[in-house]
């Protein structure tokens, strides 16, 4: 076993977050702007650097693979990684993969995806209302994110619905949401909008509604109880006792959660950034380009990287601006 990914503050690590492509079938409001450019081709990782990328990260101590994008399921060929992933489960010295998706192609790809080990995914959804969905997505349409849910529900994936706490555009859906997912006995997360990258009009603190405002209204309505568990993520949880579900907040604005962070993230290109919400980052594509046949410079690079983790990020809004934000959009780090 080779000497683990420890950080500069003492924090393993031991999850990496691996975008697969930039591009997605939607274009949500605080995600991206509507005529976004993408990256050309030739700049993403291939599928097989990215399978010699995860594996030598899963050789260095990474128990956790998260696949993300944009949308990682648009990505052409994808299901070969994700099969090509399915050695490492088998070996024991990966624990979990999953991925987080919009839904949209779930339907095609559910039955495949539990074949190549996934047992768990977050699917991101925040209405449920066919009208604002088809608003806040641009391009998007419910009822196939819907089927999507339905058809990984049968393949037997667990879901966890992740859904961004956006002010005067979900407020009133915070019950209907809940409600929804205990009748179909899925997980709920709510997330803090981020400021990362240029959004065209829309206004980061219009779009501001913060958690511990939430979890007051939620209050009204249930007990809360907190609790200790950890996925491996940022997310805090508490239990509804009048439901028995559970409900998780991430929330980098209000709660500062970076001091147990255990995870890095890798974009499609390459780059491996230490912290979301830094933009300190390391070039891995080079060494693994450059050395063909060995992974050691890549190991090399890895381990300079992580020395480099910062203690946590900056995002922060007041009344009148927004700080710490990201000139890079989600889409092209992973979310």
């Amino acid at each position: 076993m080779k000497t683990p990914l420890i950080d500069p503050f003492a924090r393993p690590i031991s999850y990496l977050r691996v975008s697969v492509t930039d591009r997605c079938d939607f274009r949500c409001v605080y995600c991206m702007s509507e005529n976004m450019t993408f990256l050309p081709k030739k700049e993403l990782l291939t599928l097989e650097e990215l399978d010699r990328m995860c594996s030598t990260f899963i050789g260095l101590g990474v128990e956790k693979l998260r696949i993300t994008g944009g949308e990682p399921l648009v990505r052409k060929g994808i299901m070969t990684f994700f099969h090509a992933m399915t050695r490492h489960l088998e070996s024991g010295t990966l624990k979990e993969l999953t991925l987080t998706t919009n839904g949209s192609q779930l339907e095609r790809y559910a039955d495949e995806l539990y074949a190549a080990g996934v047992r768990r995914i977050n699917i991101s959804l925040d209405t449920l209302d066919e009208q604002k969905f088809a608003d806040i997505t641009r391009w998007g349409r419910l009822p196939q994110v819907l089927k999507g849910i339905e058809a990984a529900k049968k393949a037997g994936l667990r879901v966890k619905i992740n859904t961004v706490a956006l002010k005067g555009f979900n407020e009133d859906e915070l019950f209907t949401l809940t409600e929804w997912c205990q009748r179909e006995e899925m997980d709920l997360t709510f997330i803090e909008v981020m400021p990362m990258g240029d959004i065209g009009n829309e206004d980061r603190l219009d779009q501001y509604w913060p958690l511990k405002d939430l979890r007051t209204t939620l209050a009204e309505r249930y007990t809360l109880t907190d609790l200790a568990h950890r996925t491996g993520g940022p997310a805090r949880y508490v239990r509804l006792e009048e439901t028995g579900q559970q409900i998780g907040f991430i929330t980098p604005l209000t709660h500062n959660f970076c001091e147990s962070c255990n995870r890095v993230r890798l974009t499609c290109t390459g780059e491996l950034f230490m912290c979301l919400g830094q933009e300190d980052n390391a070039d891995l594509r080079a060494p693994l380009r450059l050395h063909p046949d060995s992974d050691a410079p890549l190991e090399e690079a890895i381990r300079a990287a992580i020395k480099l983790k910062p203690k946590g990020h900056d995002f922060d809004y007041d009344r009148q601006s927004v700080g710490g934000k990201m000139t890079r959009h989600m889409s092209h780090t992973g979310g």
